[in-house]
């Protein structure tokens, strides 16, 4: 089971640990405006997190959620060519709550009513480079394999540097 996640923004990438060993890393893609906290940024917010809702557990791969429900569509290239300016968020979501009061919990800055969430994405191909709106995209098949891993309450811990476990130091 994994007990708690390392996201870096500066090498967007995601770490799952299991009783503090790295068990496997992911590409991921943060914010294209870059780490902060602030409601209405557009930004990836730093610092302590935890999963509070896990939504998805049955859905098929790819499929549409809005409004953190399933709207019944499988997204397609067809789909999307339909609906340019959707923001897909596709397969599952986990939706991330804040820790630090003042900083990412509660107030102007709280990650939970920002709707911050890790989820798969249509866009797998910018996995690797700074593109969401401030969630953190996966590629679908991964966080349909890390979702079920996962207990409602993990750790997050998103930070702007490079990760170093203590293997690296």
């Amino acid at each position: 089971m994994i007990d708690s996640l390392h996201v870096s923004i500066a090498e967007q990438r995601l770490y799952a640990f299991s009783q503090q060993q790295l068990r496997q890393t992911y590409r991921i893609s943060t914010a294209l405006n870059g780490p902060g906290e602030l409601n209405g940024s557009g930004c990836t917010p730093r610092g302590r997190h935890y999963i509070r809702a896990k939504i998805g557990a049955d859905l098929p791969a790819m499929a549409v959620l809005r409004g953190r429900r399933w709207t019944g569509e499988v997204w397609t290239p067809q789909l999307q060519q339909q609906y340019p300016e959707r923001d897909w968020i596709l397969s599952r979501i986990l939706w991330l709550s804040g820790c630090e009061l003042g900083r990412n919990r509660l107030g102007a800055t709280d990650t939970f009513r920002r709707y911050i969430y890790l989820h798969g994405t249509a866009d797998e191909h910018l996995l690797g480079q700074p593109y969401s709106h401030g969630c953190i995209r996966m590629r679908n098949q991964d966080i349909i394999e890390l979702y079920p891993q996962l207990a409602q309450g993990c750790s997050v811990d998103i930070s702007e540097h490079a990760f170093k476990s203590e293997s690296q130091l």
